[in-house]
C-alpha cells in the first residue's frame, strides 16, 4: 500500500494550487456534504484549478454514510465521465473522507483521492491512515477498504468553525494518541481544555503532534496486522455504544463514543494489564468534566456485548481489545471475559453518576 503524504499547511489556497498543478489528471471532482458545501467550499472555490472541478454534494451526518449515498457518488462520477485518471478531493469531516475514500477505492477499481479534513476528528484520525468505509446493517464502518489518499492537507483554520461538541469529538482521538505515545504527550493533552476558550495556536501544534503519532503507527503496520491495532483503543466498546445510539435514533458523535469507550477500556487495562489506578481516575474525571454522558442501564449490557462481537478486530468469535499497561505500553489482542466487560460498563456508569 502506497504511503500517504500529509501536509500541515499555513496557506491552503497557494499550497493546494501548487500541488494540483504538479499532478496529472483528466477530470477533477470535489466531494462535499451539505455543511461543507456551504461553509468550507467557498474558501477554496476561487482557486483556479478548483474552479474547473465538478462538485458532488451529499447529505451531512454519519447516519447517511451508507450504500445509498455511496451509489449517488458513483453515479455522478460515471455520468460526468470520470476515468481511472480522474482525481477526487474529499472536503469535509470523517464521514466525507471515509465515504469519499471508499468511492475512490472502488470506482473503476481505484482513482486517486486527496483529503482536506474540515473537522478535528477528520484531521487527526479519519482523513489520515488510509481507512475508508461505510456503515452497513446497523454496524459502524462494516464495509470498507484500505486506500490511502495521495495527499492530506490539514489546515487548522477550519477548526475555528467548529462548535464545542465537534471539537471534543476530535479531541477524544488526540487523547487516545497521547495515551498510546508517551507520558509527555499524555501530560500535554490532559492539561488542555478543548471545551473552554480554545488556544488555536497551541491546538495547531498539538494536531501536528497527534497526526505524527498516528503516521508512525500506520507506517509500521499499514494494513492493521499488528501494532496498528493500537489505534483501536476505546473503539471496541465505543463503536458498540455508537451503534446502539444509531438504533435508538439519537446518534452519538463518534469521538464522544470513543471517549466513553476509553473510560471502559482503561478500566479493563487496570484490571487485566496493571494500568495505573491514578491515571485511570484522572482520565475518567477529565472525560466526565468535558463530555456529556451516554445514558444506558444494565438491561442494555447484552445488546452492547452483541454489538462488540461484530468488531473487525475479532478472531474466531473472540472479542479482541487493545489495552494499556501504562501510557505508551500497548497490549494488543487482549481477550476479556464477559463479566469483566460488564464490570467496565458499571465503572463508566458509576464514574458519570448514571
Amino acid at each position: 500500500m502506497a504511503n500517504q503524504h500529509v501536509v500541515i499547511v499555513t496557506n491552503l489556497k497557494a499550497e493546494l494550487q501548487e500541488y494540483l498543478s504538479a499532478l496529472k489528471y483528466d477530470k477533477l471532482f470535489i466531494l462535499t456534504d451539505t455543511n461543507t458545501r456551504e461553509k468550507c467550499y467557498p474558501l477554496l472555490k476561487d482557486i483556479p484549478l478548483i474552479q474547473q472541478g465538478e462538485v458532488i454534494s451529499i447529505e451531512a451526518g454519519d447516519t447517511g454514510k451508507d450504500i445509498t449515498q455511496l451509489s449517488a457518488i458513483w453515479r455522478v462520477l460515471s455520468e460526468k465521465g470520470a476515468s481511472r485518471h480522474s482525481l477526487l478531493i474529499n472536503l469535509g469531516g470523517g464521514m466525507v473522507t471515509d465515504m469519499g475514500g471508499f468511492a475512490g477505492a472502488t470506482f473503476k477499481r481505484g482513482i486517486p483521492t486527496i483529503n482536506i479534513p474540515t473537522t478535528l476528528m477528520a484531521s487527526v484520525d479519519a482523513a489520515v491512515g488510509g481507512k475508508t468505509g461505510i456503515n452497513f446493517n446497523g454496524l459502524k464502518n462494516e464495509i470498507g477498504a484500505f486506500y490511502p489518499p495521495v495527499c492530506v492537507f490539514i489546515d487548522c483554520m477550519f477548526l475555528r468553525t467548529l462548535d464545542r461538541d465537534n471539537l471534543l469529538s476530535g479531541y477524544a482521538e488526540m487523547l487516545k494518541h497521547a495515551l498510546l505515545s508517551s507520558p509527555e504527550d499524555y501530560a500535554s493533552v490532559i492539561a488542555f481544555d478543548p471545551g473552554g476558550a480554545v488556544d488555536y495556536a497551541r491546538l495547531h501544534r498539538m494536531v501536528a503532534q497527534s497526526v505524527a503519532i498516528k503516521e508512525r503507527i500506520v507506517e509500521e503496520d499499514p494494513r492493521e496486522l499488528g501494532i496498528r491495532k493500537a489505534l483501536n483503543l476505546g473503539h471496541t466498546i465505543g463503536h458498540a455504544m455508537e451503534s446502539l445510539s444509531f438504533k435508538r435514533g439519537h446518534p452519538l458523535l463518534h469521538g464522544h463514543a470513543v471517549a466513553a469507550g476509553i473510560v471502559c477500556e482503561l478500566y479493563l487495562s487496570y484490571k487485566q494489564c496493571g494500568f495505573p489506578a491514578d491515571k485511570l481516575t484522572q482520565v475518567a474525571y477529565y472525560i466526565k468534566e468535558q463530555y456529556p454522558p451516554f445514558f444506558f442501564d444494565c438491561s442494555e449490557y447484552d445488546a452492547l456485548y452483541e454489538l462488540m462481537t461484530h468488531d473487525k478486530k475479532n478472531e474466531s468469535g473472540i472479542i479482541n481489545f487493545t489495552l494499556l499497561a501504562d501510557t505508551g505500553k500497548v497490549r494488543i489482542n487482549q481477550s476479556v471475559d464477559k463479566a469483566l466487560i460488564f464490570e467496565s460498563l458499571d465503572f463508566y456508569r458509576e464514574s458519570f453518576g448514571i
